[in-house]
């Protein structure tokens, strides 16, 4: 499985490419970053991240996209901006049929590290670590799209499992009747 691990923002959006599959060695193909100037116009900075998402696209040709899932900030501006570029990583991967996973950033960490409140050194250390790397990917964007990637490759194979087990039992589901409902008409 190639997994392309993108870790939204608008000035660093952190890319990593990593193969392998859950259980055996894993392999980084690539990692990077896409910036942008913070005192660019959103729409050129969208673009950019847009043509960097997608040259690495067309560079690896990942069969999955793995992005971390926006979440909650005091900061609605960094929410915002995390949450435009990762609607570009979606949009990208989609108009080319590629699926797409969101992961929440404690379930990169909890996958990578054991545990979902470990900071970002320790997501470094175990990215390396567990892609045999010399030194943690610089700066801690690149560890992170890793992180998604890696936790992509090791969480996808149980999640399909449990998405299967759910339409199959949605099928077998016996249908309930529809509720009688009242003659059109008159009324009292």
């Amino acid at each position: 499985m190639r997994v392309l691990g993108v870790d939204p923002g608008l000035t660093r959006c952190g890319i990593g490419v990593v193969e392998g599959v859950a259980g055996r060695p894993l392999t980084m193909l690539g990692v990077g970053v896409v910036r942008t100037p913070a005192n660019a116009e959103l729409g050129h900075r969208l673009v950019a991240v847009e043509q960097g998402i997608e040259q690495w696209l067309d560079e690896h040709r990942p069969q999955y996209v793995a992005v971390e899932r926006v979440f909650s900030q005091h900061n609605v501006r960094t929410v915002m901006g995390t949450a435009q570029a990762s609607a570009v990583a979606i949009l990208c991967a989609s108009r080319r049929g590629i699926p797409v996973a969101l992961h929440t950033p404690s379930e990169v960490k909890a996958a990578v590290t054991g545990s979902g409140r470990a900071d970002k050194a320790q997501v470094g250390a175990m990215v390396t670590r567990l892609l045999r790397l010399a030194e943690p990917p610089r700066p801690a964007d690149a560890a992170d799209a890793l992180a998604l990637a890696i936790c992509h490759i090791w969480r996808a194979p149980a999640q399909n499992r449990l998405q299967q087990a759910v339409a199959l039992h949605a099928s077998k589901a016996p249908k309930t009747p529809k509720a009688p409902t009242a003659p059109k008409g008159r009324t009292t």
